[in-house]
């Protein structure tokens, strides 16, 4: 599908460990005719938000034919081997766009994917513990089905106990990810986590360093933003265990300052960051002193999974 602009609503990654999202479809076709070289020989194309085991791909060594394969859930796997990059840059942007009969015209074979493997269940203590933790990062909507499923094989590790395997991670997170898309079908319009994205990229294009969802606490934060600075004179961030904070209800409140360390640069971001949260339609709570967080309440968390 396309979204506003006429960007693709996709995530693209590339050999190069590039990653390209809601891009255009002149930006789909110049990554499709670039790839060839060596350590950039292929494409892999996710819809966002993330479906299991539905993806595009494309592979291609110089001089050779392109291999496109696309991946349609439980429903099959096919490819086909096709000459030129721009029959392959149209056939992925008419994936892209869930265009109707967009894969007639191309002979596709299907993929023998052998037998699955047996995955067993989770003892039931177990797959509790590890449900919470899955759906606590699922509520909070930045994490990708890949880092998921880290979280879920490593959540009980104790020495050299781990009582998840890869398999067992990806079939629950794949459970409660998709569970999580039914949920997202239901909210209506623009979303609350969706006005402070707004709010954020207003204040990167007016010179502040806008980070969501930016490291472990607020301590690693404050060390870490200035890397982060590319010329900017103030940033604005919230941390990771904010985020679930806000997730379970309670708010969000955001960290701010001037690269210069003036009290007067960190009250004048302050302000602009109020200033901005409130064009968006959020509620700001700050009483003005550069020494207090701008806490973001009522807030309703309901950040749609990208994956």
């Amino acid at each position: 599908m396309e979204i506003d602009g006429g960007h693709l609503d996709i995530k693209v990654e590339t050999e190069n460990w590039q990653t390209h999202a809601r891009i255009p479809a002149a930006r789909l076709r110049e990554l499709v005719e670039r790839i060839g070289g060596a350590g950039d020989r292929f494409l892999v194309v996710q819809r966002i938000p993330d479906i299991p085991d539905v993806f595009a791909q494309v592979w291609h060594e110089e001089d050779g034919d392109y291999r496109l394969e696309h991946r349609l859930g439980e429903d099959g796997f096919y490819g086909t081997n096709l000459a030129a990059a721009g029959q392959v840059a149209d056939l992925m942007t008419g994936w892209a766009r869930q265009d109707a009969g967009w894969d007639a015209g191309v002979v596709w074979e299907p993929i023998d994917l052998g037998p699955r493997d047996e995955v067993p269940e989770l003892p039931d203590a177990v797959r509790e513990k590890v449900e919470g933790r899955v759906r606590a990062r699922l509520r909070c909507g930045y994490d990708s089905r890949r880092t998921l499923v880290e979280i879920a094989e490593d959540f009980l590790v104790d020495g050299d106990e781990r009582p998840v395997s890869r398999a067992q991670a990806w079939r629950l997170v794949d459970r409660l990810w998709l569970e999580r898309l039914t949920e997202q079908e239901a909210w209506e319009g623009v979303t609350d986590p969706e006005r402070l994205t707004g709010a954020f990229r207003a204040l990167e294009a007016s010179g502040i360093t806008a980070r969501e969802n930016f490291a472990c606490c607020r301590g690693c934060g404050m060390a870490e933003i200035g890397a982060e600075r590319e010329g900017a004179r103030g940033f604005v961030f919230f941390h990771q265990q904010v985020t679930e904070q806000a997730a379970e209800g309670y708010g969000l409140s955001l960290y701010y300052g001037g690269f210069d360390g003036s009290e007067e640069t960190t009250a004048g971001v302050g302000h602009e960051v109020v200033a901005a949260l409130r064009a968006v339609g959020l509620s700001a709570q700050w009483d003005g002193s550069p020494e207090k967080a701008i806490t973001i309440t009522p807030l309703t968390w309901h950040r749609r999974l990208e994956g």
